[in-house]
Formats: structure tokens, sequence, C-alpha cells
């Protein structure tokens, strides 16, 4: 299983978006908050590893 960092760009209501940190890319991942930490805000960092997301 492989390992991707993000970074939380924005937070808009339920959902999120994600910045990939791992690799050079300019898109962004829209996901819901229910799969996240709860405890995020916008600049937070995450590790999606084994389908969930964790902060780092």
């Amino acid at each position: 299983m492989e390992t991707f960092y993000y970074e939380v760009v924005s937070i808009n209501g339920d959902y999120a978006n994600l910045k990939r940190t791992d690799i050079e890319s300019d898109e962004l991942k829209l996901v819901a908050r229910a799969l996240l930490p709860p405890e995020i805000q916008e600049g937070s960092r995450l590790k999606y590893e084994w389908l969930s997301y964790q902060m780092i």
C-alpha cells in the first residue's frame, strides 16, 4: 500500500480540499470531512495510508 502526504488547503462545509505535498502537483483533491481527523484546520498536514488519513 502506498503512502501519500497532503496539506489541507481549504475547508468548505462538509468537504476539504487537499494538496499533495510529496510530489509536484497543483491539483486539489476534494475529500469529505467525515473521512478526515476531526481536528483538521487549514494548513494541517495529513498522511494517507491503508485507506485512512492521519495527522502528522
